[in-house]
């Protein structure tokens, strides 16, 4: 699983890219603001066809990913807020939400497989994007009075359509930088208050990651002469800092939960090994069955926590990048971004990726007991099996003895019946002319009948032995 595939949303090309210019007007007029181009040179869409040649299948896909998530383009003042909903009843429900946004404020809705939208509503506009187990919802409009005012005219509240359940909030404050820009720092919590200089000294940003009556975690940005298209950037990596991070951390109740049955599993396992060492023979299929069960109930926990942990270790990844995005230096007196999010984000992901070890490690240990078990099962069955053996092959010899001597039998038995067959010949001829008597013959034949089934007998057994 990559980090592209988790959250960062894969989207087709979307053309013309284009950006918000806001426009100045009275403070009585509401005027939508417009799109502009961000080139003038045009742009055409990528076709089935490059000075024509055939383009490849996936050409256009892969030419629009680079523009997939453009930033929107900020002149200060202004404020943003941004909502992150973990959308369990799917994607369908965020197009009912955003068709009825579109609708609401005179716009076309997206189409059934985009993955970014954007509708223009009074002074501000709602920026819509899609990812893997989640949807975001970005509000960039005109500026609160002060910090501890409402953002004026956003769209979120009771009256929203929520799509899912919300895991992050962010309301970022973007005003002009002054020489007492620290007064503005008070209404922070100087305990985990962060502050940084942005690239070039254009910026001071801040923020204590604590929520207001909101539940939004707030953030300041400071322009000291930034462009709009840096300014934009800033702020989406602020953004994405916040719920990557919060999404990141979706894994450490996991891990928490995991933890104790983690423990109890190992425990059994050591009970288990010992009882191996004192088996009694024929006890060791009781044990294994044990073994197999308590590997079942291993292999369910880790497979149910393989997603989480494999996405919180992609997200924390996104955090990490992002912080290294900003290209922020420390600010004197204060901790910066870098230094406060790592120092409590990671230990949260080692404790996840130790449970994940644990896993393995345990799911190792638990098949080379079960693999020793099976060859000692495996040794008990074989002594049974030469034990039959051995019986099987005294039981042949009997019964070749007792074949050999009923073949005796048989010989004596057939020489006698053949004898007498002889003998009522014999008494049907006139052997007095011969001038020996009929019990002469008779008993000269017997010596000679015996002989003769025996050599036959013995005959058909070499026969049967040259077969075999």
């Amino acid at each position: 699983m990559t980090t592209a595939e988790l959250f960062i949303p894969q989207s087709k090309g979307i053309g013309s890219l284009t950006q918000q210019v806001k426009l100045k007007s009275s403070a009585n007029v509401d005027v939508k603001t417009e799109t502009t181009a961000l080139s003038t040179r045009p742009e055409k869409p990528s076709g089935s066809s490059v000075l024509g040649f055939p383009a490849h299948a996936e050409r256009a896909l892969a030419l629009g990913e680079i523009h997939a998530r453009p930033a929107p383009v900020i002149e200060s003042p202004r404020s943003l807020i941004k909502l992150c909903f973990i959308t369990e009843g799917g994607h369908t429900v965020d197009q009912a939400v955003l068709a009825e946004l579109s609708r609401a404020n005179g716009m076309a809705p997206p189409s059934d497989g985009a993955r970014h939208h954007r509708v223009i509503t009074g002074k501000g506009s709602i920026w819509w994007e899609r990812h893997t187990e989640a949807s975001t919802y970005l509000w960039e409009g005109p500026a609160a009075k002060s910090f501890n005012h409402p953002v004026p005219g956003h769209p979120f509240g009771d009256a929203f359509p929520a799509p899912g359940s919300l895991l992050a909030g962010v309301r970022i404050d973007i005003v002009k930088y002054t020489d007492d820009f620290e007064s503005e720092l008070s209404n922070f919590d100087r305990r985990t208050l962060c502050c940084s200089v942005t690239r070039n000294g254009l910026g001071v940003i801040a923020s204590d990651f604590r929520q207001d009556e909101h539940g939004l975690t707030r953030m300041i940005v400071f322009d000291k002469g930034m462009a709009p298209q840096r300014l934009g950037a800033v702020a989406q990596r602020l953004f994405d800092i916040e719920i990557y991070r919060t999404m990141a951390l979706l894994g450490l109740p996991l891990a928490q939960r995991l933890s104790p049955r983690m423990r109890a599993d190992e425990d059994r396992l050591t009970e288990l090994t010992h009882r191996m060492r004192g088996i009694e023979p024929g006890g060791a299929e009781d044990l294994l069955d044990e073994m197999t069960g308590l590997a079942a109930e291993l292999e369910a926990d880790a497979a149910s926590s393989l997603y989480r942990f494999g996405a919180s270790r992609a997200y924390h990844n996104i955090v990490v990048d992002r912080l290294q995005g900003l290209e922020s230096e420390p600010l004197p007196g204060y901790d910066t971004f870098t230094f406060f999010l790592e120092k409590r984000l990671a230990p949260a992901m080692r404790t996840c990726r130790a449970i994940e070890e644990r896993q393995v490690n345990l799911s190792r240990k638990l098949a080379r007991a079960a693999n020793l078990l099976r060859t000692r099962i495996d040794v008990e069955v074989e002594k049974q099996n030469r034990n039959l053996l051995r019986s099987m092959d005294k039981r042949a010899k009997l019964q070749l003895r007792l074949q050999q001597t009923v073949e005796g039998l048989s010989v004596a038995a057939v020489s006698y019946y053949v004898v007498g067959l002889v003998a009522y010949i014999l008494g049907g001829l006139d052997t007095t002319s011969l001038g020996i008597s009929y019990q002469a013959i008779v008993a000269a034949s017997v010596p000679v009948v015996v002989i003769g089934i025996w050599m036959v007998v013995r005959r058909i057994r070499r026969k049967h032995l040259e077969k075999d």
